[in-house]
């Protein structure tokens, strides 16, 4: 896991057991990302609610990892779990404002 976050490029800083992964959520990504967990503006909606889960959340950092090969999927979830969500919240805020507000 590597690579520091770009904020000039709407990327967040995903830290995670010591090493720090860049998440982007450009288009291609978060494409990918509805493709997988349904329409963008209800996952806001979900995670607003409070009703996020544990596997929507990973798939959303999932796509929006800048460099899927220094992770599996996999280890990236056992790492979140591993923190803490309360860790990995206010990167899942900043991912959302990019989604709802854009760049």
């Amino acid at each position: 896991m590597s690579g520091a976050a770009n904020e000039a490029r709407g990327e967040a800083a995903l830290a995670l057991g010591g090493e720090v992964l860049a998440l982007r959520p450009g288009f291609a990504a978060l494409v990918a990302a509805e493709a997988e967990l349904g329409p963008l503006f209800d996952l806001v909606e979900r995670a607003a609610d409070g009703k996020l889960s544990l596997a929507d959340l990973v798939a959303l950092f999932w796509h929006c990892l800048v460099d899927r090969e220094a992770v599996s999927r996999e280890a990236l979830g056992e790492a979140v779990v591993a923190v803490g969500l309360a860790k990995v919240t206010p990167v899942l805020k900043a991912i959302l404002q990019q989604i709802l507000a854009g760049k």
